[in-house]
C-alpha cells in the first residue's frame, strides 16, 4: 500500500504539470465562440466552437452533437487537455460541440430517440439528420479559416447522433466515428436486450437521472429526475416489486418510460427508433468503435457495422472492437477490466488508430492504412486485423450440455431423454454481481462467476481441461430444449473461461485467479419471444420446447489448460427485470403474479453453437 501511495505522489505532479502545460497552450492558441445555429424550421441550436488562432493553414471541423451539455458555458474552456482529444487540438482542428434540439441551451422539443425520416418534404419535416445537415452547412459557411472538411465523433448517445450526422448527406462531411452508438433499444442497447428490460440501467437513466424528463430550454442546467437513494441495488429493486410500481414512481412526465411500458413487444414504434433503418448509401468514411465488454451499447457497435456492410456496401466502413467497458478506449488506461488484464494499454493503441483516420480524411495527412476490421482477442490478448467480419473461415461448432455437468463437442445417445432441473424463484433472483453495491458495475462483464456456480438455481456445465487453444470469432447461438411447469420464463446463457488452478493471483488487486471463472459473454432471452418478438406465445406446461437465440459476438481464445464452462439461469437481477413466469404483460403485472417455476433443460438436444476459427 505504501508503494501505491508513493507511485501516486510521483505521478500526480507529472500528470498535473502536463495538463497545466496543455491547458495553457490550448487557451493561448484557441478562441472560443458560442453561437446559435438556425435550423430549417426556425429552431436555433446552441453551439460551442473552439477555433485555432493559427492562420497559416485552413482547419478541419470535428463535430460532436450531445444531449449531455456542451458546457462549460460562457468564457470558460472545455477541458480537452484532460483527454486524448487534445491530440486533435494539437493538430489544429476546429472543435465543435452542439446541444441537440430541446436539451440545455438549444431550443425546441427533445425526443429521446427521434426517428429518422427518409422522406422530408417541407421545412417542418425534421430529424437529427436534418439538424446535422443544417449545422454543417452553417459551420462551413460561417466559421472563418475552415478547410471545408467536416468530421463527426461521439460515444454512446453522442454515438447515435454521430450515426445521424452520417445520414445527413452533407457533401462537406468526410469521416464519422460512431462509438458505442445507441442503435436498437429493443434488441440490445441500454433499455432492453431481446425485449427484456435492462431494469437498473433504464430506470436509473430515464427516471432517476431524469434523461427523459421534459426540457425547459434554453437552460444551462439539465432536467431533474426522481430522487432515488439506495446502497444495495438488489434489495431496492426487489422491494420495488412489479413494473407498475416503477411507473407509478416515475409519474406521468417521463414520456419515454411510459412509451416503453405501452410497447412491450416489437412493433412499429420500436422499429422506427432503430438507427439502422436509415443506413443506406452513406457517403463519409465510417469508423465504428466498440467494447467487447461494453455493458451499455456493445450491440450498437457490432450491428451498426453490420448494417453498413449489408445496407451500404459502397461505404468505406471500418470496425475496431477492443476489450473495453463503455468508453474505455477514450481513457488513458486500457490495461485491464476488473481482475482481467490485457498485457498492454489497449486504449492508447486505439487512439493511435483513430487520430490518423481523421487526419487522412479531413487534412489529407498520411494514408488510410487502417484495416477493415481490427479486433482484440481476449485470452490470447492480441490484436488481429481482418478484411471482413464475421470471418470467412469460421466453423459453427456445437458443444452439447450433458449429464453430470459435462460439456462436450460430441453428443451422446440415451434410451430416453434426460435433463437437469432447477427451481426459478422470482422472490430470490440470481444476482448479476457478487458484492453489495449501489450503482451497476461495469466490471460484471468479465467478473468471476464462481458465486453463481454455487447456487442451486444455476446449471453448470464444463469441458475437461483443453489440450489445445480454441479461438472463437463471431456470434454465439444458444439452442436449448426446455420444459416448464409454467407458461413463461427467461433464459440467461453464460459462456465462461475457467482458468487453471495454478494461475497466479492478480498482481495489483491480489484477487485469487486460480480457478477464476471469467465471464466471456452472456445474454438473456424472454421465452415467450422464442418464435416471434411481435407476437409472443405462452409455453405449454410440461411440453419440451426449443428456445434458440443469438448472443453478441465473441473474440476470445480459450487457452490450452483452461476449461470452457456454460451456465444457465432464469434471473439476472437487478440487471434485468423479473419475469413473473406466467404469460402476462410484464409491464402491467401485479406483485401477486410472480410465481416459482421448475425448469428442465434437456441433455444433448441443448447446445451452444460456437464460432470456432478453423
Amino acid at each position: 500500500m505504501k508503494n501505491i501511495y508513493l507511485f501516486i505522489l510521483i505521478l500526480f505532479p507529472i500528470t498535473t504539470n502536463a495538463q497545466n502545460a496543455d491547458s495553457t497552450w490550448f487557451v493561448n492558441n484557441y478562441t472560443k465562440k458560442e453561437v446559435t445555429i438556425p435550423m430549417r424550421d426556425g429552431i436555433k441550436l446552441f453551439t460551442s466552437v473552439y477555433i485555432p488562432k493559427d492562420q497559416s493553414e485552413k482547419h478541419p471541423i470535428l463535430l460532436t452533437r450531445t444531449p449531455y451539455s456542451v458546457g462549460p458555458y460562457g468564457a470558460s474552456y472545455r477541458p480537452y487537455w484532460r483527454s486524448y482529444m487534445m491530440r486533435y487540438c494539437r493538430e489544429g482542428y476546429i472543435m465543435v460541440n452542439q446541444d441537440i434540439r430541446g436539451k440545455y441551451m438549444s431550443e425546441g422539443i427533445f425526443e429521446v430517440v427521434r426517428p429518422f425520416n427518409p422522406n422530408k418534404k417541407t421545412n417542418k419535416d425534421i430529424d437529427e439528420a436534418s439538424d446535422s445537415y443544417d449545422t454543417i452547412d452553417w459551420l462551413v459557411k460561417n466559421i472563418d479559416n475552415n478547410n471545408g472538411n467536416v468530421g463527426a465523433i461521439g460515444i454512446s448517445f453522442p454515438g447515435f447522433y454521430a450515426t445521424m450526422i452520417a445520414l445527413s448527406g452533407h457533401p462537406a462531411l468526410k469521416a464519422v466515428s460512431p462509438q458505442a452508438p445507441v442503435t436498437d433499444r429493443f434488441f440490445g442497447d441500454d433499455d432492453h436486450h431481446n425485449g427484456v428490460m435492462m431494469l437498473m440501467d433504464a430506470f436509473d437513466f430515464h427516471v432517476g437521472y431524469g434523461f427523459s424528463a421534459p426540457s425547459s430550454t434554453p437552460s444551462t442546467k439539465g432536467t431533474k429526475g426522481v430522487d432515488i437513494h439506495y446502497n444495495d441495488n438488489y434489495d431496492y429493486y426487489l422491494k420495488m416489486g412489479a413494473m407498475p410500481n416503477f411507473t407509478k414512481l416515475s409519474g406521468d412526465t417521463m414520456k419515454f418510460w411510459s412509451d416503453m411500458m405501452n410497447h412491450p413487444n416489437l412493433d412499429a414504434w420500436w422499429k422506427a427508433r432503430d438507427a439502422r433503418s436509415g443506413i443506406k448509401n452513406v457517403k463519409p468514411a465510417m469508423l465504428i468503435t466498440g467494447g467487447l465488454f461494453d455493458a451499455e451499447d456493445g450491440y450498437g457497435a457490432w450491428h451498426t457495422y453490420e448494417a453498413l456492410v449489408k445496407q451500404s456496401p459502397a461505404t468505406n466502413s471500418k470496425l475496431i472492437m477492443g476489450p473495453w467497458y463503455h468508453g474505455q478506449w477514450a481513457s488513458k488506461d486500457g490495461t485491464h477490466l476488473g481482475n482481467v488484464r490485457f498485457d498492454s494499454n489497449t486504449s492508447l493503441y486505439y487512439q493511435d488508430m483513430e487520430v490518423p483516420f481523421f487526419n487522412y480524411y479531413l487534412k489529407g495527412k498520411g494514408a488510410d492504412t487502417l484495416s477493415k476490421v481490427n479486433i482484440f482477442f481476449t485470452g490470447e490478448n492480441k490484436w488481429h486485423k481482418f478484411s471482413q467480419w464475421p470471418l470467412a473461415d469460421i466453423k459453427q461448432t456445437p458443444i452439447y450440455l450433458q449429464a453430470n455437468g459435462k460439456l462436450s463437442f460430441e453428443a451422446t445417445k440415451s434410451a430416453k431423454p434426460t435433463f437437469d432441473s432447477y427451481v426459478s424463484d422470482p422472490a430470490k433472483p440470481v444476482p448479476y454481481a457478487e458484492k453489495v453495491h449501489a450503482y451497476r458495475t461495469r466490471e460484471y462483464m468479465d467478473d468471476d462467476q464462481r458465486y453463481t456456480a454455487r447456487r442451486t438455481d444455476v446449471l453448470v456445465y464444463n469441458t475437461g481441461i483443453l489440450t489445445d487453444d480454441i479461438t472463437l470469432a463471431g456470434p454465439l447461438v444458444a439452442d436449448l430444449m426446455v420444459s416448464l411447469s409454467g407458461t413463461d420464463a427467461d433464459f440467461v446463457v453464460k459462456l465462461i473461461d475457467v482458468f487453471p488452478e495454478d494461475t497466479p493471483a492478480n498482481p495489483v488487486t491480489k484477487y485469487p485467479m486460480g480457478g477464476y471463472q471469467m465471464l466471456v459473454r452472456a445474454e438473456i432471452m424472454r421465452g415467450k419471444f422464442r418464435n416471434s418478438f411481435e407476437k409472443p406465445e405462452p409455453f405449454v406446461p410440461g411440453k419440451p420446447t426449443r428456445v434458440k437465440y443469438t448472443l453478441p459476438d465473441v473474440a476470445h481464445t480459450f487457452k490450452k489448460g483452461h476449461k470452457i464452462m456454460v451456465q444457465i439461469q432464469s434471473t439476472w437481477f437487478p440487471l434485468t427485470d423479473r419475469n413473473p413466469q406466467q404469460f402476462v404483460d410484464i409491464n402491467q403485472a401485479k406483485d401477486a403474479d410472480f410465481v416459482k417455476e421448475t425448469i428442465h433443460v434437456y441433455h444433448n438436444s441443448s447446445k451452444i453453437i460456437l464460432p470456432v476459427i478453423k
